[in-house]
């Protein structure tokens, strides 16, 4: 594995970690050698090296029928006790140019709350747009769309590392797509980000075709790539508290 702090965007080399120890330590539960958002936020974690012992830290946060969502640059070694499912490659973009908004840029977008996170759900559980839990709009902030009372599209903002915030959660109901609407929530979150200073990233499984042509589109550049695996105890039935994954 390179030097991470050789890399472009090196903060971003572990952006679970990162998080969690910083912006988003208070959405999460952490040990010495281990990370995990909460599980009604994200289920997202990491360890501080892909080690036996780190993994070991890392079950000790989680509660029997749980799973973690966990990056790698190679595939896991596991101690006993705990096993691993790869999902698949997730490619890391990086915006690498500031965006210039039109005229009505944004208009008649909804700031989404509390109050809309069951229509926030069902949105996602009908696109499968990656994990989507109760909190995780407690995360950053989240922007839609809605059409005669319906939510039809939605974005937000997702890991916080100094410096930088992940767009994510990007979904548009199948009967609306082809309007252009993913584009224009996604170029909003981009300049309120920008504004603040940041820059904006996130993560896209590397088969999604047309998702990765749409961000390369809008100016994100390929930074790295992961691996994601979901990690699980050996005896638990994966899902008993927690929904199972998918690399959709």
């Amino acid at each position: 594995m390179s030097d991470p702090g050789n890399e472009p965007h090196a903060e971003l080399s572990t952006p679970i970690w990162q998080a969690l120890g910083t912006r988003q330590a208070h959405l999460g539960e952490a040990n010495v050698l281990a990370r995990r958002y909460q599980a009604d936020v994200a289920p997202f974690a990491a360890v501080a090296e892909e080690l036996p012992e780190a993994f070991d830290a890392l079950a000790e946060l989680m509660r029997p029928g749980e799973i973690a969502a966990v990056l790698s640059r190679e595939p896991l070694a596991l101690p006993p006790g705990l096993r691993s499912t790869p999902l698949g490659a997730v490619h890391q973009m990086v915006a690498e140019s500031r965006i210039d908004p039109a005229a009505g840029f944004g208009a008649g977008i909804l700031e989404l709350t509390d109050a809309d996170v069951d229509d926030m759900l069902a949105l996602t559980q009908l696109t499968k747009p990656g994990p989507f839990a109760r909190r995780t709009n407690a995360m950053g902030r989240y922007i839609g769309l809605r059409e005669e009372g319906k939510l039809i599209a939605m974005a937000g903002e997702r890991m916080r590392v100094p410096g930088y915030t992940e767009v994510s959660a990007v979904c548009v109901d199948p009967a609306q797509r082809g309007r252009g609407l993913a584009a224009l929530l996604i170029n909003v979150l981009r300049d309120e980000i920008e504004r603040r200073g940041e820059i904006p990233f996130l993560h896209v499984f590397g088969g999604n075709q047309s998702a990765i042509a749409l961000y390369e589109r809008l100016g994100f550049r390929l930074s790295r790539v992961f691996m994601l695996n979901q990690v699980s105890r050996a005896g638990d039935a994966v899902g008993a508290t927690t929904a199972p994954l998918h690399a959709d």
